[in-house]
């Protein structure tokens, strides 16, 4: 999961970021308004984690800024503020959930998987798609015949897919999500094909239907409607 993280203390900026790296999120950082709209404006994101208090600006102008722009990335409001009517604000802006400081960083991931759960899979932890069940919290992936031993990346790379069903992604986009700063490395089109075959083939490996379709020149689609009908 994509995480972009606004916030000016550098202290809980890298304390946030070390965590969720921690525990497979990819991270970016924003510490002032001018940065996040650049961040913003160039890369999209699952969720967003915004302090409201910033230099020169305010998180509300970001959540006004996503509004305006019909962005679906997930916003979570992080904030010393913790009176009422700043809540009703942002949630009124669009803002998914609100965080008050101080807090424990296993809150904040808990509510991030909360927040993206209920964008993309409507609140579900367990999805069943056709041949395929994966839960969203233990990730585990099965099929009829067992389970499916994915590494974090491809875990990571089947998700991406799901959220994104029946849609073309492109490869850059997939290279983007799943390394965010790191994605200038030069090997990363050679990672994406490898992780590609390596999902593929383990799924297929326990009796499941390739869902993954190439779009030549563009990228792939993952699609359970593509699949050929039986007779």
């Amino acid at each position: 999961m994509r995480i972009l993280v606004i916030e000016d203390e550098q202290e809980l900026l890298k304390s946030i970021t070390v965590y969720l790296e921690s525990n497979a999120f990819v991270c970016e950082q924003a510490s002032h308004i001018y940065a996040a709209r650049e961040k913003l404006a160039a890369s999209d994101y699952d969720c967003i984690v915004l302090d409201i208090t910033l230099p020169v600006g305010s998180g509300m102008d970001i959540l006004r800024e996503l509004k305006a722009a019909h962005k679906s990335c997930g916003v979570l409001i992080i904030s010393a503020k913790g009176s009422l009517d700043d809540k009703l604000l942002g949630l009124e802006l669009g803002a998914d959930d609100y965080l008050t400081k101080p807090f424990h960083l296993p809150e904040l991931a808990a509510r991030i998987h909360a927040i993206n759960r209920r964008r993309v899979f409507g609140g579900n932890d367990l999805m069943v798609l056709d041949k395929l069940t994966v839960n969203v919290q233990d990730k585990y992936v099965r099929t009829e015949q067992g389970a499916v031993d994915l590494t974090k990346k491809e875990f990571e790379l089947l998700m991406y897919f799901i959220s994104n069903k029946n849609r073309v992604v492109t490869k850059e986009a997939i290279i983007d999500h799943l390394w965010g700063v790191h994605s200038n490395m030069p090997d990363n089109y050679d990672l994406i094909y490898v992780h590609i075959r390596n999902l593929r083939k383990k799924m297929t490996d326990k009796g499941c239907p390739d869902y993954i379709h190439a779009v030549y020149g563009i990228g792939y689609r993952f699609s359970i409607a593509d699949l050929p009908v039986e007779a």
